[in-house]
């Protein structure tokens, strides 16, 4: 079998992605509340892509980070198969100005950040600090920081993150060609709702939302779907859950009617 053995091939796709998904279920609890597993896993990641990832490729950078949760430790990162469709939305939007809503450790940032136009911004929202840190480290790395900025906060907080967005990173009225959903799930419809009350988006503007079905989101699913063809126009990706090939998934591509 050449160089891969039946053993390895389990190993990666099912005994791997077990151990893994066991960790990251006893460290949920922690995670909610902070939005780290409390076992260093996040740190370790910053880590593993600073000794092991070629500094200004996006690339390899990406690749050094799914080694990782893959054969180490679980990260809620979109993840490889799931990233090909934020890609190929990415190039569909053309964006701009784009937001991202849950930063993690910037995986989804580096992957959005290397596929947008040249001239493009992303603004990324995270609410843990410990995590922006993470994640600005590892953008850098990628040498994506000019393009890329993280900032401590969430939209459902009252305004003043969004007063912040607004005046100090230009997210304006009709300014958001794109957003990438990927955060608290209870909050998804809530974010929304604001991002459509601030005026940010215009008709043609995707919206792309990851895991409707694991650990879901069903009041965005459902107002999704209940708002077709009326004030958006939404296409519904079926996959896994990152990581593994066995728990099915699904992300909604959305697009703004007005």
């Amino acid at each position: 079998m050449g160089g891969t053995s039946i053993g390895s091939i389990l190993r990666e796709r099912v005994v791997y992605p077990v151990r893994t998904a066991v960790s990251t279920v006893r460290g949920l609890g922690n995670f909610t509340r902070t939005g780290q597993f409390g076992d260093g896993r996040e740190a370790a990641v910053r880590d593993h892509v600073l000794a092991n990832a070629e500094q200004g490729d996006p690339e390899s950078v990406l690749a050094a980070i799914d080694k990782f949760a893959r054969t180490r430790s679980n990260l809620v990162n979109v993840g490889d198969e799931k990233g090909l469709l934020l890609d190929a939305a990415v190039r569909k939007a053309n964006p701009k100005l784009l937001l991202e809503l849950g930063t993690y450790v910037g995986y989804s940032a580096v992957r959005t950040a290397r596929t947008m136009p040249e001239g493009a911004r992303l603004i990324s929202v995270e609410f843990s600090a410990a995590n922006a840190e993470v994640a600005r480290a590892i953008i850098a790395h990628a040498g994506l920081a000019e393009r890329v900025t993280v900032v401590v906060g969430t939209i459902g907080d009252g305004g003043e993150t969004i007063r912040r967005l607004t005046e100090e990173h230009g997210i304006t009225e009709g300014a958001l060609d794109f957003v990438f959903v990927d955060h608290d799930k209870s909050a998804y419809l809530a974010d929304l709702k604001h991002i459509l009350a601030a005026g940010w988006l215009h008709p043609g503007s995707i919206v792309v939302a990851d895991n409707m079905r694991v650990p879901g989101a069903p009041d965005y699913l459902q107002y999704m779907r209940e708002a077709e063809g009326k004030s958006w126009r939404t296409v519904e990706h079926d996959t896994h859950i990152e990581y593994q090939s066995l728990l099915k998934d699904r992300v909604l591509e959305s697009e703004y009617l007005g």
